[in-house]
């Protein structure tokens, strides 16, 4: 749902992809002051649109489109090129550290209530959740420090290859500015504009977020509360299912394992019902009983022994559940990154209270 692509690598890392050197052109140099989109005929035409349809004072557009700051670094970050992702072993230690597991217990014990209501509400475990805002921010450490109107206008405005796809979020980001009643030139995000503890765009703040700490509002940068139960909210509305898990350990016979592979792309297979991998010598090492009959995909896990060898790798049956999570990023790294890590709080939390991981 967040485009993070801050560098070639650092795209990777997020799984997402970065666009090729030829995207866009550079931006006229006169037009890199300090302002001047507010002069500009195609932001004239923007803040037409928005005057039309949805009532905004074309003063004040102007007055804040005015303020706005051109960001080349985010124009060059988007132009980088592909790079290959990296392995499993290169990629997930960074979300695994004893810091990140520890920050993922206290965040769950500084706001247990709302995810055990969120848990109730949505099906979701608490894991889950701190798992996600683990990830995605350290519980809310690293947030970003571009002005979310600056990051969004450069895109809108600056990029051309997905111009029309960041026009939208800027819209939504307007929108949401008023609705929630704060100042759009003060907010801080990520280079592509998602912002608060939950890293969500806009968009999907004004189509998913809700008000869970019960004050009136919205705020995903200082309610902790409030972003637990929107991407409680989001992960649901995009089919989380109640009660079933995410991996199971996979089996393959070793007559079959070659063929298995090769169903391999990316390190993700297509999804399958249970019984087609069965046939072909593959079995879930556990199985939730019932068990969901939605079709289940084979993931492979890049990992390194001790002697160095590269070419092991960490099978697992992937559930529905695992596919839900990478709505949330479409990596595959990432869902397995969210996945490990919330086990590890799930059994960092349990130990701490003394009760058997569940």
């Amino acid at each position: 749902m967040r485009y993070r692509l801050l560098a070639a690598f650092a795209a990777a890392l997020a799984g997402v992809t970065a666009f090729p050197s030829d995207a866009a052109p550079r931006r006229p140099s006169a037009v890199q002051s300090a302002s001047g989109y507010e002069q500009r005929a195609d932001v004239r035409a923007f803040i037409d649109e928005l005057v039309r349809d949805h009532g905004f004072s074309r003063k004040t557009l102007t007055r804040w489109f005015r303020d706005v700051r051109y960001q080349p670094k985010i124009v060059e970050a988007m132009e980088r090129p592909i790079v290959a992702p990296p392995k499993w072993f290169e990629y997930a230690p960074q979300f695994l550290t004893a810091a990140r597991i520890d920050g993922g217990v206290a965040f769950w014990q500084a706001h247990a209530d709302a995810l055990a209501r969120a848990e109730r509400d949505f099906g979701v475990p608490p894991e889950i959740i701190v798992a996600i805002v683990g990830v995605e921010t350290f519980y809310g450490r690293n947030v970003g420090s571009y002005r979310v109107i600056d990051a969004l206008t450069t895109l809108a405005f600056d990029y051309p290859r997905r111009a029309a796809f960041f026009r939208g979020e800027l819209r939504q980001f307007l929108l949401l500015a008023r609705e929630e009643k704060f100042s759009p030139l003060v907010p801080k995000g990520s280079f592509a504009g998602a912002f608060g503890v939950a890293q969500f765009m806009p968009g999907s703040v004004r189509a998913y977020a809700i008000d869970y700490d019960g004050d009136g509002r919205i705020d995903l940068w200082q309610s902790g509360d409030d972003a637990v139960g929107s991407i409680a909210n989001y992960l649901a509305r995009h089919d989380w299912l109640r009660g079933q898990p995410i991996w199971s350990k996979a089996m393959i016979a070793s007559s079959q394992r070659e063929a298995v592979l090769r169903r391999l792309d990316g390190g993700l297979s297509e999804r399958r019902p249970l019984e087609a991998w069965n046939a072909d010598g593959v079995a879930a090492e556990r199985l939730p009983d019932p068990m969901s009959p939605e079709p289940v995909g084979l993931l492979a896990l890049e990992t390194a022994d001790a002697d160095g060898d590269t070419d092991a790798q960490d099978l697992r049956i992937v559930f529905p559940n695992f596919y839900v999570i990478t709505r949330y990023n479409k990596s595959r790294l990432y869902a397995s990154a969210v996945t490990s890590l919330a086990e590890a709080i799930r059994a960092q939390h349990d130990s701490r209270r003394g009760s058997a991981p569940r």
